[in-house]
């Protein structure tokens, strides 16, 4: 038998899998004639689907030496190569296989992944193109070009590639995950959950592209149906850091609290340097099942992670004789809803004593009601700057004082607080929990919201103002109040407009349990979660689950804040969720002349309403506890005389609020420069 056939019978054993067959008749030829190229090329083929990827390279070496023209074996040689991670040897091995056969669509391919390998994204889908150029339409070589397109973050180059790709391989699952993976890039939510099924249809276990499909969820504020998606993930048994962390997300959102505590901590177990553990920061003081402890320890680690505390900076210079040079940090300040309380204070600021800077994510043409604009003060645009430069910015203003309004609301400058770019650093307006970091020294509340025996709980100097640390002002346009809907439809109707995120399982349990006991009231929820027909199912399901049948319940998704503050018209009694309450809710709430149910709970975050309600002369609805919060409730909803005394109170709602100690904030602004000079030593 000639080599030649003896070679093609090795050829045949190769392709039919039976590799130690194909081996052996490689080493007999080899025996015979140590020079044979095609017998080196062929164990080395051999050698490298055994796994073998070092004795490949050698075979293939030795063909190539003799044999520097054969594209075939350089392309086989690159493939080793790859295999054995050796890339930057396998892209030369293959550049020079390209060189030697321009036309050898194969090698061009293989030169591309050896490209990716090394990192050169732009040469690979150079040599993807000139493979498919070569050899139009193959499958393969468009889904690696759509990948590098994707990773380039071309993603729309990548949907026309990937699309032709998942044609030309109908039957190729993973395709389909990287058009939906390049469709959810682009925004094109509808179009990835579809392509993510397409996919699942082909393969039910493929795990990217049921990630992918929870994430496109997720994005679409999909709550409910992402939080099945990544349950059904786990429920495979996967440990997966992300999938734990996006379930967390999904159902935070839908408000089961608990739950994303429990699998924001299993995310930061798996990866201890991921986001979960910060997120798991700013969610806690909404967990039921967290106290005060809880909470700062919770933070403390988070924030002692990040790494050792900044170094003490130096106070900006004596303020005897000069304003006191004060910056307040925001990224909320076009928000004219949540801003009540801010402009309130910095409107009336004594700018012969005080010196204002206003360090904003957003620009200044952004804020349209609230503030008015003085000469003096000094606006800082830090939207663009990463919290390193935006900390130097605000250094290089040598204030005497930052105030941080944004707590955990922008989690995204807590890096930027760490750093500490002002000798005093207090918190006001957006906390309502400890923040565990070091580098604050003040926290702004009340006698409200911090008794005394709790300040053990927080790692900052407790500051505490008269009256209410939320007085605010109204300074936009707002619907008229009109009387309560009771007096026209001839049934109590409750509402709560707070975010679905603070409507936990209890605060279900414990709004079910006043629509049981008063059978002819109604319940009406709003907010932005809403607005989706999952999450919308999920609430009806859930209080169908506590013998709430859904006709006394109605659900309204998100609007224009206008048209969203004219749906108090159609609620009697506000019920403040627990406990997580309301603060700008509950001022919007009784601006439009509905009182808000609320109660004393056990922390900052379940005092938020009561501190407003005390102060604006509304104190009878702050319930002693949660019973006494359901019994009122009730009380009002089954009291026959309910619908005239809540139009007398409406009516004066308004009157009486202005005139109370919660709309007084040019008293309130006295106070804080008060407590302001005393944190500065002025």
């Amino acid at each position: 038998m000639t080599n030649d056939d003896a070679l093609a019978r090795a050829v045949t054993a190769f392709r039919a899998g039976k590799l130690q067959d194909a081996a052996a008749v490689c080493r007999d030829v080899l025996a015979g004639d140590p020079f044979d190229v095609d017998a080196l090329h062929l164990l080395g083929a051999v050698s490298a689907r055994q796994g073998d990827p070092a004795a490949a390279v050698e075979y293939l070496q030795r063909a190539l030496q003799l044999a520097p023209q054969r594209a075939d074996v350089g392309n086989t040689l690159g493939l080793a190569l790859l295999q054995a991670g050796r890339a930057s040897e396998a892209a030369e091995a293959l550049r020079e296989a390209t060189a030697s056969a321009p036309d050898f669509a194969r090698a061009h391919c293989h030169l591309g992944e050896a490209l990716r390998a090394v990192g050169d994204l732009d040469g690979a889908v150079a040599a993807y193109r000139r493979s498919l150029e070569l050899e139009p339409g193959e499958g393969q070589t468009l889904a690696a070009l759509g990948e590098t397109l994707h990773s380039l973050d071309r993603p729309g180059e990548a949907v026309d590639v990937l699309r032709k790709a998942a044609d030309a391989l109908p039957n190729h699952a993973a395709v389909r995950a990287e058009l939906a993976d390049a469709l959810q890039t682009m925004g094109r939510l509808d179009e990835a959950e579809k392509a993510y099924r397409a996919a699942l249809a082909l393969e039910g276990d493929l795990g990217r592209a049921l990630y992918g499909l929870g994430c496109a969820q997720l994005a679409g504020k999909r709550y409910a149906d992402a939080a099945g998606t990544f349950e059904r993930i786990l429920a495979a048994g996967a440990e997966h850091a992300p999938t734990h962390h996006n379930l967390a997300k999904a159902v935070f959102e839908l408000g089961r609290a608990s739950e994303a505590t429990a699998h924001f901590r299993q995310a930061a177990a798996l990866d201890p340097a991921g986001p979960a553990a910060g997120a798991l920061a700013v969610s806690i003081p909404g967990d039921p099942a967290a106290d005060n402890q809880t909470v700062l320890d919770t933070r403390k680690a988070w924030f002692e992670a990040l790494g050792p505390p900044p170094a003490p900076r130096g106070p900006a210079g004596g303020v005897a004789n000069r304003p006191i040079r004060i910056g307040y940090l925001s990224g909320f300040f076009a928000d004219r809803n949540w801003m009540k309380p801010v402009w309130g204070l910095i409107n009336r600021h004594d700018r012969e004593r005080f010196q204002v800077h206003l360090f904003s994510d957003g620009p200044r043409s952004a804020i349209r009601h609230g503030y008015r604009d003085e000469p003096a003060d000094r606006f800082h645009d830090i939207s663009a700057l990463s919290n390193e430069q935006a900390a130097a910015v605000i250094a290089d203003r040598q204030l005497d004082l930052l105030i941080d309004l944004n707590g955990y609301s922008d989690p995204r400058r807590l890096g930027l607080l760490a750093a500490k770019p002002a000798p005093v650093l207090a918190g006001w307006f957006n906390l309502y929990a400890t923040t565990g970091m070091a580098s604050f020294d003040y926290l702004i509340g009340d006698a409200h919201v911090i008794p005394t025996e709790e300040e053990r709980f927080y790692t900052e100097r407790i500051v505490r103002v008269p009256g209410s640390y939320l007085t605010f002002e109204v300074q936009y346009p707002v619907p008229d109040v009109v009387g309560p809907p009771c007096l026209r439809t001839g049934r109590f109707t409750f509402g709560c407009l707070a975010s679905q995120y603070k409507i936990t399982p209890q605060v279900a349990a414990a709004w079910a349990a006043i629509l049981l006991r008063a059978p002819d009231s109604r319940l009406l929820l709003k907010n932005g979660t809403l607005g989706q027909d999952d999450c919308r199912r999920y609430v009806l399901e859930l209080f169908e689950g506590l013998g709430i049948r859904p006709g006394r319940i109605e659900l309204r998704g998100p609007s224009e804040h206008y048209a969203f503050l004219g749906a108090y018209d159609e609620v009697d009694l506000a019920l403040d969720p627990f406990p997580y309450n309301g603060g700008t809710t509950t001022t919007e709430a009784i601006w439009q002349g509905v009182p808000v149910l609320t109660y004393w709970g056990d922390r900052w975050a379940a005092r938020t309403s009561a501190t407003i309600l005390r102060e604006g002369g509304l104190g009878e609805f702050v319930a002693a506890d949660a019973d006494d919060y359901v019994a009122r409730a009730v009380a009002w909803a089954t009291d026959p005389a309910a619908g005239d005394k809540l139009r007398a109170l409406r009516a004066a709602m308004r009157d009486q609020l202005r005139a109370s100690a919660v709309c007084d904030t040019e008293t309130f602004a006295r106070n804080m420069e008060a407590s302001y000079r005393s944190m500065v030593g002025g």
